[in-house]
């Protein structure tokens, strides 16, 4: 690796959520100094009196080299490294917060596995409108099969990070690699970001079957024609097939399907038992991503000319009313073709 990890120096993770959370303990367990950006002061101070994220990760202690502040100017001076961890819709909000306090040099790694409504932008794509031209060359996206509990707990998982360049991805593969956190990277941003939104789109269908229990024949045969879908997308986009098949893709695709820690899933599996989306949604503590993921990937896949019939059932069951199991009858009445 061209970038040791000893020259990574400071990292500052923005965003007290249950991902950003549990990558500020994958650095602090390391003994490296690293700040979670937190909102506010009240829960800065929150988190700084508990050392612990008790909302989301109860029970998992801040190791000491990982401090909490809300103060952006502070934690960001000097920061090679600012990773933001927040849901997709807050992504612009964040950046406009830190882009006066990053160096010229500092390394943004995007760690949302979403899409921009209504824009239906990547966030690679929203960081660059939102940040200066000198820091879009250190633009980057992470993404792969990283459930985030597992890795809290300290259970051994990989990802990748694509970045706008070469040296913008392997200064954040240096800072972020760990014992047991182990870190690829790819020189295609857009696949790596389109496979890590576009999957939860699987995830929900996936929920769906196993909500109707329709086996595990069915679930796997919705997966492989699901992971086409979104794949046709992404090529169509600019992405690069084989990303598909790697950890941001078919990686993320097998984790994302089949955990019950799985937001997405989970959401699927309760709309097939009969509970409306925003029933759901008032419950949740988390961001089921596939959700806007779905809505977005439709307004990507028009003006690509691009079929999306899974994206488009999907859509339909949120938003107006069709029955899962409707839905599934419709997919099956599909004319077939050649695979």
């Amino acid at each position: 690796m061209a970038y040791q990890a000893e020259q990574a120096g400071q990292t500052v993770i923005v965003g007290a959520t249950t991902w950003g959370t549990t990558l500020a303990l994958v650095l602090a367990d390391e003994g490296r100094p690293v700040t979670l950006l937190a909102r506010n002061p009240a829960e800065s101070a929150g988190l700084e009196s508990a050392r612990e994220n008790a909302r989301f990760l109860p029970g998992i202690a801040f190791p000491p080299s990982l401090r909490v502040s809300a103060d952006a100017a502070a934690a960001l001076s000097g920061a090679a490294l600012a990773v933001i961890a927040v849901p997709s819709h807050r992504m612009r909000q964040n950046a406009r917060r830190i882009s006066p306090h990053l160096a010229a040099d500092t390394v943004v790694v995007s760690a949302s596995k979403g899409l921009e409504l209504p824009t239906a932008l990547r966030m690679s794509q929203a960081l660059a409108e939102e940040l200066p031209a000198s820091l879009h060359p250190g633009i980057c996206a992470l993404s792969g099969p990283n459930l985030a509990k597992e890795i809290a707990d300290g259970k051994p998982a990989s990802t990748v990070i694509a970045g706008a360049t070469p040296e913008a991805a392997e200064r954040a593969q240096a800072a972020l690699l760990s014992s047991r956190f182990r870190v690829y990277t790819s020189n295609d941003l857009t696949g790596v970001e389109l496979g890590g939104a576009l999957k939860n789109i699987v995830a929900l269908g996936a929920g769906i079957c196993d909500g109707l229990e329709f086996g595990e024949n069915a679930k796997a045969a919705f997966i492989t024609r699901a992971l086409a879908e979104i794949a046709r997308l992404g090529v169509a986009a600019g992405a690069l097939p084989l990303t598909f098949a790697g950890l941001a893709g078919v990686g993320d695709v097998i984790a994302t399907c089949a955990s019950r820690l799985s937001r997405n899933r989970y959401v699927g599996e309760q709309l097939a038992q009969g509970r409306s989306w925003p029933e759901i949604r008032a419950a949740m503590d988390n961001v089921a991503e596939g959700v806007n993921a779905t809505e977005a990937a439709l307004k990507m896949a028009a003006p690509l000319s691009v079929e999306m019939p899974i994206a488009q059932t999907t859509y339909r069951i949120l938003h107006q009313g069709l029955s899962p199991r409707e839905a599934a009858a419709e997919l099956m009445e599909r004319p077939v073709g050649s695979e």
